[in-house]
């Protein structure tokens, strides 16, 4: 594949906080599309102490800057001083940042004082961050106010930018991912398990709910239920011991964390994936799903809601309600028509999310963003 000719641009980089399985294959793609001494990604840090990620890094231009972070309330906030003397070093045309972190708020300054291109990309929606304070929404109108163009992970991004008045067409999509040809062997094959969960067993992600389905389910069709738990985190324990007490209705299996290159069988041992997520921007544990061909049923709170899942075509979309959660689910593993056709229709939804697709997204942001002179 040639690289991409860009008019007066001869260097590209995405300020971001640490590497992900997510983005990795999209930053080897892009360093194809532009050239490799063309395209470099800086990174905030190596890892995140509650990211277990094996993550290499390699077929693109990068640097890791020296570790400084606070954690708040379980999130990182990185504060990177170097990052100016790397982008001086690196002397880009076009500076991407993916948040609002001191690092990434210092790169877009020195996007306004040089006078370079920034383009802010975000996995947000308008819904999550109803959260946000007046001061953070003002630090967005000042970031938004010097961008050139805008990249998001949803339509949920693009709504939030309108609600700070920018136009779609300024907005350029780049799809978060899962390695969907990963999952392809192992569709097909046996579903040992009734249900399955997968994510950080944190609060907002609501482990212990989806115990209490699998409870409820368990009665309304008076036979044992197995539920896959797959994950770490700081309710692990906690989510163990209460799957402990309820094993006459509930088979529980805790596999723990998983490499990215384990996760396609588990995901194919499962039938139908629980979602109850109360707060959560996108959700790639929902591709992950629809790629191994399972039905879902999410929260309204995750940014995949009605947009990879969709109510009444490959899963369901419902508000927190135990017994809604209980009844629709209970209904489908008695349905093996509907949930097959679900199933079917996750597999197919997924293969628009795809890593070729979210670098072009990239790069359509870039080229839209230059100067037409």
């Amino acid at each position: 594949m040639s690289a991409i000719k860009t008019r007066n641009i001869r260097r590209i980089v995405i300020v971001t906080n640490i590497p992900t399985p997510y983005r990795i294959p999209i930053y080897q793609k892009l360093a194809t599309k532009f050239g490799y001494d063309h395209f470099h990604v800086i990174f905030c840090s190596e890892k995140e102490d509650n990211r277990e990620w094996v993550v290499e890094q390699d077929h693109f231009a990068y640097t890791f800057l020296k570790r400084n972070y606070i954690s708040w309330k379980g999130r990182y906030i990185h504060y990177n001083l170097d990052v100016l003397k790397v982008l001086c070093q690196l002397d880009p045309d076009v500076v991407i940042t993916t948040g609002f972190n001191p690092t990434q708020l210092l790169a877009f300054g020195y996007t306004v004082f040089y006078k370079k291109v920034h383009l802010p990309t975000t996995d947000g929606t308008y819904e999550s961050e109803q959260i946000l304070s007046g001061l953070h929404r003002l630090v967005r109108r000042i970031v938004y106010g010097y961008s050139n163009a805008f990249l998001g992970a949803s339509l949920g991004s693009l709504r939030l930018y309108k609600s700070y008045g920018i136009s779609q067409e300024r907005f350029f999509q780049s799809h978060l991912c899962a390695d969907n040809a990963a999952f392809t062997p192992f569709l097909g094959g046996n579903r040992d398990f009734d249900l399955m969960f997968s994510g950080r067993f944190a609060p907002e992600k609501n482990p212990l709910f989806a115990l209490d389905v699998a409870v409820g389910v368990a009665k309304v069709l008076n036979r044992k239920i197995s539920i896959l738990m797959l994950g770490s985190g700081q309710l692990f324990e906690q989510v163990r011991d209460y799957a402990d007490t309820l094993r006459p209705h509930v088979t529980a299996s805790f596999p723990g964390f998983m490499q990215q290159a384990e996760l396609p069988k588990q995901y194919s041992s499962a039938k139908l994936f629980l979602f109850p997520s109360s707060w959560d921007p996108w959700g790639v544990v929902a591709n992950e799903a629809c790629a191994a061909g399972q039905a879902i049923i999410v929260s309204p709170h995750a940014g995949v809601a009605n947009e990879l899942v969709c109510d009444g075509q490959n899963g369901y979309v419902l508000e927190l309600d135990l017994a809604l959660w209980v009844n629709h689910t209970a209904d489908l593993l008695s349905n093996k028509a509907l949930l097959e056709r679900f199933s079917k229709e996750s597999a197919m939804k997924v293969q628009a999310y795809n890593y070729d697709a979210a670098a072009q997204g990239i790069v359509d942001a870039v080229l839209a963003s230059q100067d037409p002179s």
